[in-house]
């Protein structure tokens, strides 16, 4: 595949009857309502749009661009424009587009193609053009006039970037897409474009800011936040396991995340080898990773994926949360979200040794270096649980909520637009 995003995993849209839903081809283009383009101007310090463009579809794992964009939504009216992987039933490109009820002010577009012209591409950087100036022309319109471009994928800038009238551009780096399986090479070159076009770069991870601040000279460094009450709900009484969890053999060693290239699938079969009487949970869908070659042994449970809403009820029959990833290119510079969920819950967590979980969460998480050491720390964890380091992770949730880190990315995009305002004032 070439000139497109990575493929992320297809979701489903709800069928519920809902005005707010819409599907539009390539060919219906022309019906839709025109509006005139308005002068680029400076929306207001606070309530600017914003427009999305996320390599990570809206219902698939919950993690952070739905975290901050869904809070960013109770401020700004948000487009969030996603790429479903190709379908080879189509014919042409097509757009939908709802508004989710739980947020009233986003609208997730989703934009699929043709398998057959995916390898096109110029034909999907200007399809992909095309269809969002046709929703901001049609059904969006006066909805997201100069907004603030927020870049997940950095293969939407070819498409995107100077072409909607936007009045700043953010980029935030969640991850080193050019390391994961299936990248296409095209990424890095615009990543580059991106970074020059960007005028704010937030970055995921320690060592992901220190890569893209040699480039940027307006870079952050914001790691994932948490939504501690809710994966806290693993600690209080009323909350039930989850069934599918409850007659499993105990204790139960968890995890909650993606299965794909990241996870190593040797070690969780020498685990699940050296502890037989214990119970592996693994929570998430597959991607990316033949699920015939996943390790089968008989007390690794494969659940695949579950909602959000499900996870502290899972997170509850965990007694250790596991972080078992490979040391590879895919997670040299990853940030994992699960690991302040982890310790919300108020479980012992055992990882291997991933750059930023060292430098960010050992005083928390015990890191093992080799699969002997993994399997000897889960088992400590079990019998003999930390509670010095279990309480510094609740103090580390309670310094990390999605809503203070989200704020603090507001104020850097607010003095990104003041410097513009003056600089015009000054022209």
């Amino acid at each position: 595949m070439s000139g497109g995003p990575i493929p992320s995993e297809p979701t489903v849209y709800r069928q519920a009857p809902n005005p707010s839903d819409c599907s539009f081809s390539t060919e219906e283009l022309s019906t839709l309502p025109r509006t005139r383009r308005r002068r680029s101007r400076l929306p207001s310090l606070h309530n600017y749009p914003i427009i999305v463009h996320c390599h990570l579809c809206w219902d698939w794992v919950w993690q952070r661009p739905q975290q901050f964009i869904s809070r960013l939504s109770r401020q700004h009216r948000v487009l969030f424009v996603e790429l479903a992987a190709p379908d080879p039933e189509l014919v042409a490109p097509l757009a939908r587009f709802r508004v989710p009820p739980e947020f009233p002010q986003l609208t997730v577009l989703r934009l699929q193609f043709p398998s057959w012209r995916w390898g096109d591409a110029d034909y999907v950087d200007s399809e992909r053009r095309r269809l969002v100036r046709a929703f901001l022309a049609g059904p969006g319109a006066g909805q997201f006039e100069n907004p603030v471009q927020w870049f997940y994928d950095p293969m939407a800038v070819t498409a995107f970037a100077g072409q909607l009238g936007e009045s700043l551009t953010v980029y935030d780096c969640m991850d080193e897409l050019s390391r994961f399986r299936g990248a296409p090479p095209e990424l890095l070159k615009r990543e580059a474009e991106l970074l020059t076009r960007s005028d704010v770069v937030f970055a995921g991870g320690r060592k992901l800011f220190e890569a893209k601040s040699r480039g940027h000279g307006n870079c952050h460094f914001y790691g994932c936040g948490v939504d501690g009450p809710h994966f806290g709900r693993a600690l209080e009484p009323e909350t039930e396991v989850a069934a599918e969890l409850a007659a499993l053999p105990k204790p139960v060693m968890g995890y909650i995340g993606v299965v794909d290239e990241r996870l190593d699938y040797e070690l969780l079969g020498q685990l699940a080898e050296a502890v037989p009487g214990w119970s592996i949970v693994m929570v998430g869908p597959t991607t990316k990773v033949d699920p015939g070659a996943l390790p089968r042994r008989a007390n690794i449970h494969w659940l695949g994926q579950r909602s959000y809403a499900q996870l502290p009820l899972l997170a509850k029959g965990f007694d250790v949360c596991l972080m078992p990833f490979a040391r590879n290119e895919a997670t040299e510079y990853i940030n994992p979200t699960k690991a302040l969920e982890y310790m919300a819950t108020g479980r012992p967590i055992v990882s291997t040794a991933i750059p930023d979980v060292v430098s960010n969460f050992s005083s928390v998480i015990k890191v093992a270096g080799s699969t002997e050491e993994f399997v000897s720390l889960c088992r400590a964890a079990f019998h003999r649980p930390d509670q010095e380091a279990l309480e510094r992770g609740m103090a580390m949730v309670a310094d990390h909520s999605w809503e203070s880190i989200v704020s603090r990315l507001e104020g850097h995009i607010e003095e990104a637009l003041l410097k513009k305002k003056s600089m015009k004032v000054a022209e």
